[in-house]
């Protein structure tokens, strides 16, 4: 796939990530603005954000693949539950359908973007290695994601020095690396280290997930038995857009139910997952978390291939905290020692909101904590600039294909009304306010304070709920509450 190497200096709309969320941008405003100038920057030599990034062994979604892929675009793949590879494969296969190739520049990084009101521009400066170029665009898409490409959280273990091995974070793993017949132990308990555990062990002597505290985990069949069905006897479309929206149910189903009746829930996933472990294994211990379910997300364990591995003896877990490194492994608080050859730390991410842009508006600088959002997808006092930010909840693309169609709504308005740019207001009642995110998960809870802030009622709130969300960007611009146009 060939891609151009020259950012155009005069842009209606500069699109800042070529991942889902950049390429989903991309198409929607292709189609509904087809004489609209605009191009693509993204920071790393290839497409695909996430899917390019990450090469552990196993790497893949924790959602489907219906409500993950594209709403213009069915994932016909019989596999719902899709590796990594599959998934850049997809998002390439996109790029090559719209032809979006000569619209994207890689290696290229957004430094800053400041807005001018007067001219109602946005300059906009790029670095590609000791080069650097200004731009000036009308409208600033920023889907770079949400945490940090270049860094990854990893706590200061104690004695680690001393370890004789390697120490690998997932985000940096070299998929060159061998580790054949090695004892290897996985630090920490979320999706990703759910996702190595099973797939490390087909080729390592033996796998330990060490967690400090257990998280909820479900499995369901990687293929979607439905999905395929009506693939066979209707067309692709069809079949995805029913299989779509039967999962966003299911989705919203299962998540209010969990919310509503928390203990009910943790009981009912707590139970499901006794008969995919042996006989006597102590499931309280291991698979019973200190908190109620989706105030953490959930981890999917496609066909049971985690609990599998733990049955065929491949794989254990050990719920402890760590004492120290040594030369050998792990000594734990209890007193227990692991062996390894190669330690894992699947520890997290870092948040970067923003792709950590340097932001300013009329020459002040952005002050993100000291700002609300704006349906999820604004910054109050933010003109012409729209993030795209998924659900925690729920598959990313969701929310990122319903910002994008929102923003081709606005700028069809604006057109017609010789409006040059919107900016969302602060809400009238700012004494109620809430977390960026509803999720104390460690990685958000590290840079809460980096993070601007919700107020108590829509259009400031973030739903967490994709019909409510729907329905909320389907309202007239005209009618636009806390939105003005100039």
């Amino acid at each position: 796939m060939s891609v151009t190497t020259h950012t155009p200096v005069q842009l209606d709309v500069l699109i800042v990530g070529a991942g889902l969320s950049g390429i989903s941008a991309a198409v929607h405003l292709q189609r509904e603005h087809p004489n609209y100038t605009f191009h693509i920057t993204e920071s790393r030599a290839s497409i695909g954000g996430t899917w390019d990034l990450f090469k552990y062994p196993g790497i893949r979604s924790d959602s489907d693949m219906h409500t993950l892929g594209f709403d213009f675009k069915p994932w016909i793949a019989k596999k719902s539950i899709a590796d990594g590879p599959s998934i850049k494969a997809y998002i390439e296969e996109t790029v090559q359908e719209y032809g979006l190739g000569s619209k994207i520049t890689l290696n290229q990084k957004v430094i800053s973007a400041a807005w001018d009101s007067a001219s109602a521009l946005w300059s906009v400066q790029l670095q590609a290695g000791d080069h650097t170029q200004k731009i000036q665009c009308r409208f600033l898409q920023l889907c770079c994601g949400y945490y940090n490409y270049d860094s990854a959280y990893k706590p200061e273990y104690p004695g680690e020095a001393r370890f004789d091995g390697p120490v690998i974070h997932p985000q940096f793993w070299d998929p060159n690396f061998d580790y054949s017949d090695k004892r290897i132990v996985v630090i920490g308990s979320g999706a990703t280290a759910v996702t190595l555990v099973p797939s490390l062990a087909a080729k390592a002597a033996k796998v330990t997930m060490l967690q400090r505290s257990p998280t909820y985990m479900v499995s369901r069949p990687s293929q979607d038995g439905i999905a395929n069905a009506l693939r066979s006897f209707l067309p692709n479309s069809w079949a995805y857009n029913l299989t779509r929206i039967k999962n966003i149910g299911l989705q919203q189903f299962i998540y209010q139910r969990c919310r509503k009746f928390p203990e009910q829930a943790k009981h009912r996933i707590i139970d499901m997952l006794r008969p995919l472990l042996p006989a006597g294994y102590d499931v309280d211990k291991h698979f019973t978390p200190s908190y109620t379910p989706w105030e953490q997300r959930l981890c999917l364990v496609p066909d049971a291939d985690m609990f599998d591995a733990i049955k065929a003896g491949k794989a254990d877990i050990v719920t402890d905290t760590i004492a120290h490194f040594d030369e050998s492994g792990i000594a734990l608080s209890s007193g227990a020692h692991l062996e390894a050859d190669v330690i894992v730390s699947a520890t997290g991410l870092e948040l970067l909101f923003l792709g950590g842009i340097e932001i300013s508006v009329d020459g002040i600088a952005l002050d993100a904590p000291n700002r609300f959002v704006y349906k999820g997808c604004m910054l109050s006092g933010v003109p012409n600039m729209t993030y795209a930010m998924g659900y925690t909840n729920a598959s990313w693309t969701l929310k990122c294909d319903l910002t994008h169609r929102y923003f081709n709504r606005l700028v069809t308005y604006m057109d017609a009304q010789g409006f040059k740019y919107f900016i969302p207001q602060e809400p009238a009642n700012k004494d109620n306010t809430e977390g960026f995110l509803d999720l104390n998960s460690g990685y958000i809870k590290r840079h809460e304070h980096e993070l601007p802030k919700q107020a108590s009622e829509s259009p400031w709130k973030l739903h967490q709920n994709y019909f409510k969300d729907w329905w909320m960007f389907k309202r007239d611009p005209r009618k636009e509450r806390g939105l003005n146009f100039q």
